[in-house]
């Protein structure tokens, strides 16, 4: 069985711990056991896009395995496009060394056309890595090589229509994403009739996150 290693030297952990803002969700990872051997500082936040966040660049891990899923429920075109909102971006294919990306229930040709779309089309890097361990030098390189800055917690992107910047700001509040957002825009039209609306009419919509949603827009400072 392959044993996981500190992919480093002593002489290359950084003197000064670099921040890695890591999604809840990657807590039991091996990546990020390592990441905390060879000296990272890791802060857990609820990501509402990608996996990791090192400065300016969002990450969106994803195993071989967790990339079919992706596709056959649908769900990749979604997280892809949400993670083009940070400016810098890419997708790391883990598991290469392990698994055949050809076999499964995707045929082989439908899986080569998917990275195509997402290398042409929607123009998102993807970076294959070998197991964890190689996930963790990757990360490694790219942290040592962003100049120090502080961290965005929320996407942005440079160019925003007048609809996007509404669902922007929604997208803002705890558990609303961009399908409930557009809800309630569609329901209430502007954020002015959205904030004067009732909590009744909020459970309408969106059900369980009404409450906390209108504790939120009426609360004082």
């Amino acid at each position: 069985m392959h044993k996981f290693l500190n992919p480093f030297s002593k002489k290359q952990i950084p003197k000064e711990k670099i921040k890695i803002i890591v999604d809840n969700r990657e807590k039991n990872s091996l990546v990020i056991s390592n990441l905390i051997k060879i000296g990272f500082e890791i802060e857990f936040k609820q990501l509402p896009i990608a996996d990791y966040i090192i400065n300016d660049t969002a990450i969106e891990r994803k195993t071989i395995s967790d990339f079919k899923s992706s596709i056959i429920n649908k769900r990749l075109i979604s997280q892809i496009q949400e993670i083009k909102k940070y400016p810098k971006h890419f997708i790391i294919l883990e598991g290469l060394e392990t698994t055949d990306p050809y076999s499964g229930r995707i045929h082989e040709n439908a899986f080569r056309g998917f990275l195509l779309s997402i290398a042409l089309e929607y123009k998102v890097p993807i970076i294959f890595t070998l197991n964890e361990e190689d996930t963790v030098k990757y990360l490694y390189v790219l942290a040592k090589k962003q100049k120090k800055n502080e961290f965005s917690l929320r996407p942005s992107k440079t160019f925003l229509s007048e609809k996007e910047q509404l669902q922007f700001i929604l997208e803002g509040f705890p558990g609303i994403g961009p399908i409930t957002s557009k809800k309630l825009l569609k329901k209430f039209k502007t954020i002015k009739g959205l904030a004067n609306s009732s909590k009744e009419e909020l459970q309408e919509i969106i059900g369980k996150k009404a409450e906390k949603f209108y504790e939120l827009i009426n609360k004082k400072w």
